[in-house]
């Protein structure tokens, strides 16, 4: 059942009133007049069906009900204005926190970055790219991790498939005459990462380009530490990198990064998901910053 409440403006008159013990103080403090203190305060006295006041010579008294509805109303507005205060505190000061990896924050995720700051002016940002595996209950809100997107405990959502194809300089493309197949690429110096599943990202395709070889075929290579690095080196010329042409839409584009069979393509069977706690993943700051994820996402496959 709801409680029939009396009007907001008459509580508000009221509780000045009852601290100053004066209408006409209460009225300079809410910027109205005596008259309409005094009106707001009869609505109230008519609501609860008894006085509030006794109004003596030159001065108000409290009665005994008045005494206990202004300890009730000053608790309550003090109660709302404490919550209002630390909502407002908590916005003006939310930092989302992400953890994400290098090649993905530097190659698509920082591009983009400076439109979800216009669309939520009230979040800011922390980036950390690490592949380290992080705790997104205290340490960070949202991480962006590539696999197969199964992860206990975690609510996650694909943004790019793990799908890549060789790429190398014009340059370096002209210096070799042309290319006639894919195992011409085995003539070339090979830019892998650190990570030993580079190898298999070249095996794989490769085989897949029906080009039968073992991992000694492969030549010898220069490893970086991620795609973003191993990219780089294939633009200045140094060899064939392989690599997620998503990352390097820009730089395919313009003719920097020439993909010598750009209908091949190695499906690695994982994917770039960006995640959150399950727990948390309903916070509203989280669920703007998946959401926004996702839109763009969208944007670069209906511009594709």
């Amino acid at each position: 059942m709801t409680r029939r409440l009396p009007p907001l403006n008459a509580l508000r008159a009221f509780e000045a009133a009852a601290r100053r013990l004066s209408f006409t103080h209460a009225a300079a403090e809410l910027g109205v007049t005596q008259a309409a203190v005094s009106y707001q305060i009869r609505l109230l006295e008519e609501h609860v069906r008894q006085p509030l006041f006794r109004r003596l010579t030159r001065r108000l008294e409290l009665t005994e009900a008045g005494r206990d509805l202004a300890e009730a109303v000053a608790d309550g507005f003090q109660r709302i204005g404490g919550a209002v205060e630390r909502l407002t505190e908590r916005r003006a000061g939310t930092v989302l926190s992400i953890s994400t990896l290098q090649t993905f924050a530097s190659q698509w995720l920082v591009p983009r970055l400076g439109h979800f700051q216009v669309l939520h002016p009230e979040i800011a940002v922390r980036l950390d790219a690490s592949p380290r595996m992080v705790d997104l209950e205290r340490e960070f809100d949202v991480a962006i991790r590539n696999g197969r997107g199964d992860w206990p405990g975690l609510a996650a959502d694909k943004v790019i498939d793990l799908s890549v194809a060789p790429v190398l300089s014009p340059a370096l493309l002209e210096r070799t005459g042309g290319l006639a197949g894919p195992a011409d690429l085995l003539r070339l110096p090979l830019l892998d990462t650190v990570d030993p599943d580079d190898r298999r990202l070249w095996l794989g395709w490769f085989r897949q380009a029906g080009v039968p070889v073992e991992a000694a075929d492969l030549p010898a290579s220069i490893q970086f530490d991620t795609q973003q690095f191993s990219g780089q080196a294939a633009m200045m010329g140094q060899g064939v990198a392989m690599v997620c042409p998503a990352f390097f839409g820009p730089e395919i584009a313009a003719g920097r990064l020439v993909p010598p069979f750009p209908g091949l393509l190695f499906d690695t069977g994982d994917a770039f998901w960006v995640v959150s706690s399950r727990r948390r993943a309903q916070e509203p700051d989280i669920r703007a910053f998946r959401a926004w994820v996702l839109s763009e996402v969208t944007a670069c496959a209906g511009a594709a």
